[in-house]
């Protein structure tokens, strides 16, 4: 069943959509985090590789990880049909 939204366009089922856990699975790893530079730096980086969809984090672990979703969606926001979707 083909895929119609305005960010991908119309996407039949030969398109791969690319689906990146880096900012929020990537901080599960034993001493490693980001700060919130480092994150946006880190989503402008998959965006140019053409990421479709970027999972930001998961907001309600804490007040700053929730400015930081907030952040990497504002950074998003009006951008185009280019740009990833953020959630």
């Amino acid at each position: 069943m083909p895929i119609d939204h305005p960010s991908f366009g119309k996407l039949d089922d030969n398109r791969i959509l690319i689906f990146d856990t880096t900012l929020r699975d990537g901080e599960q790893s034993p001493g490693f985090s980001m700060n919130l530079d480092e994150k946006l730096r880190m989503a402008e980086a998959l965006a140019e590789l053409g990421v479709d969809i970027i999972e930001a984090g998961f907001p309600i672990a804490s007040v700053g990880d929730f400015e930081s979703v907030r952040s990497v969606a504002e950074l998003f926001a009006n951008t185009g049909d280019d740009s990833p979707v953020v959630c």
